[in-house]
């Protein structure tokens, strides 16, 4: 049976219990939790930079093995790449250059999902990217994955 989903989340995607529940509350709520206005209720990470366009921040549930998962939350509430402001587009490649510097990171990778959730797997609807370095050198290490498209029982 599919999770509930509305126009900002989807439960469905969710990897983690808590995650879950926060995003129920953000269903009942029905308001964007990535959207300035609600972003520090949901989101209780601390902000590590703010510029005109983006918000960086660690994420609340980061892949597994991971060494670094940022997020650069857009200021404005868009869910396509086509609406991102092409100033905003060029400030985000500046931050995640700060970000791989910041973090001393030898590699990683800079992602970021749009549009309909069924098909980016993402669980919030509002446009974000993920600066994503593997922690290969912890013990038991495994390759870090990213998912695109949502599993077919949750159609």
């Amino acid at each position: 049976m599919p999770k509930p989903k509305n126009q900002f989340v989807d439960i469905g995607n969710a990897r983690f219990e808590d995650q879950e529940a926060v995003m129920r509350e953000i269903i009942a709520s029905d308001h964007c939790p990535f959207c300035q206005e609600n972003l520090e209720k949901y989101h209780t990470q601390a902000i590590i930079k703010e510029t005109e366009h983006w918000i960086l921040t660690t994420n609340k549930w980061p892949y597994k093995n991971t060494r670094v998962h940022l997020l650069a939350i857009l200021k404005i509430h868009v869910e396509h790449l086509y609406d991102i402001p092409p100033a905003a587009g060029a400030e985000l490649i500046e931050i995640m250059g700060w970000a791989e510097k910041e973090y001393k990171a030898l590699g990683g990778a800079f992602a970021m999902r749009f549009g309909d959730t069924d098909y980016s797997a993402g669980t919030i609807s509002h446009l974000h990217a993920q600066f994503i370095v593997p922690d290969i050198a912890a013990e038991g290490y495994e390759p870090t994955r990213f998912k695109i498209g949502k599993n077919p029982r949750d159609f």
